[in-house]
């Protein structure tokens, strides 16, 4: 048989995972030589979570898949793709996607990472909405979407400019059919590899290969280039919002909801006026998580989601930014009540 018409994919159920351990600005400051007043000024944040020693990434996105699933009503049996965005893998390879579907017996799925850092989860969300909607004839198609990092992993706790901001986390929802008109109504993707050194991990990869010298020169600790990145977001977000806005005849009066990836509260509200979202409620996370990479859009979208934010009908601007540099927009038109099964 032929290719199934495109189908309205959209989010079916959503799903959370945090560590136990809070970790206070108070621990933070001490090891970065700051002030625990100083970081909540700089950035926001009040506390962030630590993954527990025995705790990887795809612990945490298995956590989070499971309470996704069981928000959609559907079982991991049902799904057809997992999809985990992450720049903090459990190893080099396989793909911590592989590990999540052992873990949670998704045993049908086709299981893949993305890493687009920060902006992960935008672009996997994407991703697979887009597989979804191409599914040939034959069982309603599912899709799990999870974007988790631990980068209290790889953070160099005496460098402020970085220590300060990170935690681990993990978000996940399900994907699947909805009804036309809402789901996924459209993105923009893109990257900016001229600017990749802003946010890097210098060693460890075939480039620089780990070794005695890397290890003691910390080229294995998370980087980042503060002021150029905020100069990036300041200047690109805007732009990204009025591009996905305008290629799909959207009007930034009909965003009823913008979740921004939680990079840094202060730089985020910083950038707010230039968005010109006039009814848009901005959903932040920031100050209890910190800047959790490519978990931070969806442990943000689950927080709402139940606190009963979302109405039916109502229009979700998503918003990832980070290395690369990369940026993903995605327009999502929510709807509410039973998932079409």
């Amino acid at each position: 048989m032929g290719p199934r018409t495109e189908a309205a994919i959209g989010i079916l159920g959503t799903g959370s995972y945090l560590p136990a351990e809070t970790v206070s600005n108070h621990v933070v400051a001490e090891r970065s030589g700051v002030t625990a007043e100083w970081i909540q000024a700089k950035t926001g944040i009040r506390s962030r979570r630590y993954a527990a020693g025995h705790e990887a990434t795809s612990d945490l996105a298995a956590e989070a898949a499971q309470a996704a699933l069981a928000t959609a009503g559907i079982t991991a049996g049902q799904l057809t793709w997992i999809v985990v965005a992450t720049s903090t893998p459990d190893h080099p390879q396989p793909a911590t996607a592989c590990l999540v579907q052992q873990r949670i017996g998704a045993r049908a799925a086709a299981a893949f990472d993305i890493n687009s850092v920060c902006s992960g989860f935008v672009f996997a969300l994407v991703t697979a909405a887009r597989l979804l909607s191409s599914t040939p004839n034959g069982p309603v198609p599912y899709g799990l979407v999870i974007g988790a990092d631990v980068y209290s992993r790889i953070i160099d706790p005496t460098d402020r400019r970085t220590a300060i901001l990170f935690g681990d986390g993990a978000g996940a929802v399900v994907l699947g059919p909805v009804r036309p008109g809402h789901g996924l109504i459209g993105a923009h993707l893109a990257s900016d590899g001229e600017r990749h050194d802003l946010i890097h991990v210098p060693a460890g990869g075939s480039r620089e290969p780990a070794s005695e010298k890397t290890v003691a020169e910390g080229r294995h600790y998370f980087r980042m280039n503060g002021r150029a990145v905020s100069d990036y977001v300041r200047s690109e977000l805007p732009r990204a919002v009025r591009e996905v806005l305008a290629a799909h005849d959207v009007e930034s009066a009909d965003v009823d909801h913008f979740i921004p990836h939680q990079a840094n509260g202060v730089l985020l509200r910083t950038a707010l006026p230039d968005l010109r979202l006039p009814r848009a409620r901005v959903h932040l996370t920031v100050a209890e998580h910190g800047n959790t990479s490519a978990a931070s859009i969806p442990l943000a979208l689950d927080q709402a989601r139940r606190q009963g934010a979302f109405a039916d009908g109502e229009l979700l601007l998503l918003a990832g930014f980070g290395g690369g540099m990369s940026l993903g927009t995605a327009l999502v038109r929510w709807q509410s009540g039973e998932a079409c099964h």
